[in-house]
C-alpha cells in the first residue's frame, strides 16, 4: 500500500503531534524559512514521491496559517506527491459563505479555489459555518461532524431535562441533530444585529421553563451571541444554560464575557488552541476523529462509520 506521510503546519502542531499519535507514525520533517520581512519558505526534508501526503493546519488568524498550509501543498506537488489531503479541522473564512450585501467578497469560495490551485487533491475538515460550503469545491471533501465527540460527552453528564437551542436562525439544522439523537425539543433564539459581533436584541422562540438548555453552534467567536442567549433563556425560567461550539475562535473579550455569563459550561473541540483557561471550558480532542479519518481515506474506506446518527452511541466503539 502507498505510504502515508503526516505534516504540520506551524501553529497546529498541538493538534498535529495528538493525531499522529493516535495514527502510529510520527510527523513528517520540515521546516519553515522565515525571511526579514516575514516572506516564508516551507522545506519538506524527506522525500514524499508517491505518497499519500496529509498537511494539518487549522486556517486561524493571522493569514500566515493559511499562507504556509498552500506552500506546503505546493512544495508537495512539485516533490511528486501521489495524493494530497489538506486537514483543516478549522476552516478559516468559513463565514465568508454568501453576498449577503453588495460589493463583499465570498471569502469560502475564494479559499476553496487556492487549495485547488496550490495542489489540493482532497480536503478534510470539521463543521463548516454552512454545508453547501462543499459545494465551493471541485475535489473530494471530508466533511467531519462535532457530534462525534460532543454526543458522548453530553450523555456521560446524563442531564434530566435536556432542551437544545440554536443560537440563530442560521444554526437550527446543527442544533435539531442534536434535538433529534436525544429525542427531545427544540428552541430557537432571534437575534437582531446592528453590526457585526454585536447583538442587539434577541428572542426565544419556543417554552425553555424548567429545562436544562443546551446552545449548540459551530463556533463561538467573542461570547456575545451566547452569552446574550443565556441571559434571555434564564429569564425565561430555564433551569440551567450550557453551550457546545465546535471551534473556539475566542476573540476580542470572550473570555471575560464567558466567565461573566450565565453559561454553566461552555463544551469546546481543539480544532484551535484556546489561549487563556477558564474553569467554565471544557475542551474535548478530536485527534483521535481526526487520526481514524486519515487512516480510512487512505484505505479507500468509508467514513459513514465516523457520523453518530440516533441509532448509534459512541462511535469510538466502531472498529478501527
Amino acid at each position: 500500500m502507498t505510504e502515508v506521510k503526516l505534516f504540520s503546519g506551524t501553529n497546529s502542531r498541538y493538534l498535529s503531534e495528538k493525531i499522529a499519535d493516535y495514527y502510529g507514525l510520527p510527523l513528517g520533517k520540515a521546516s519553515i524559512q522565515r525571511f526579514s520581512d516575514g516572506e516564508m519558505q516551507p522545506n519538506i526534508l524527506e522525500s514524499v514521491r508517491g505518497s499519500y501526503v496529509f498537511f494539518l493546519q487549522s486556517t486561524f488568524s493571522p493569514s500566515d496559517n493559511l499562507m504556509e498550509l498552500l506552500l506546503m501543498i505546493d512544495a508537495a506537488k512539485r516533490a511528486s506527491a501521489g495524493y494530497i489531503t489538506a486537514v483543516m479541522p478549522y476552516f478559516g473564512y468559513a463565514r465568508q459563505d454568501r453576498k449577503d450585501k453588495p460589493r463583499v467578497a465570498i471569502g469560502a469560495k475564494l479559499v476553496a479555489n487556492i487549495l485547488q490551485a496550490a495542489g489540493a487533491n482532497r480536503v478534510m475538515t470539521m463543521d463548516f459555518h454552512a454545508d453547501q460550503i462543499q459545494g465551493f469545491f471541485d475535489i473530494p471533501v471530508d466533511h467531519l461532524k462535532g457530534e462525534a465527540i460532543f454526543i458522548p460527552y453530553l450523555e456521560q453528564l446524563e442531564i434530566p431535562n435536556m432542551l437544545f437551542a440554536a443560537p440563530d436562525v442560521g444554526g437550527v439544522k446543527r442544533a435539531r441533530s442534536y434535538a433529534k439523537y436525544f429525542q427531545t425539543e427544540l428552541v430557537i433564539c432571534d437575534k437582531v444585529r446592528k453590526k457585526a459581533n454585536e447583538v442587539a436584541d434577541m428572542t426565544v422562540i419556543g417554552d425553555v421553563k424548567g429545562r436544562d438548555v443546551i446552545l449548540v453552534d459551530d463556533l463561538v467567536d467573542t461570547a456575545g451571541t451566547l452569552c446574550r442567549a443565556a441571559k434571555t433563556i434564564m429569564e425565561q425560567g430555564a433551569t440551567s444554560v450550557r453551550a457546545i461550539c465546535t471551534h473556539p475562535v475566542l476573540s476580542g473579550n470572550a473570555y471575560k464575557n464567558i466567565q461573566n455569563s450565565l453559561l454553566e459550561e461552555l463544551i469546546v473541540s481543539d480544532t484551535l488552541p484556546i489561549k487563556n483557561t477558564s474553569k467554565k471550558i471544557k475542551q474535548l480532542s478530536v485527534s483521535r476523529l481526526f487520526a481514524r479519518a486519515i487512516r480510512y481515506t487512505h484505505e479507500n474506506r468509508s467514513i459513514s462509520s465516523l457520523f453518530v446518527d440516533e441509532n448509534s452511541s459512541n462511535l469510538f466503539n466502531a472498529p478501527s
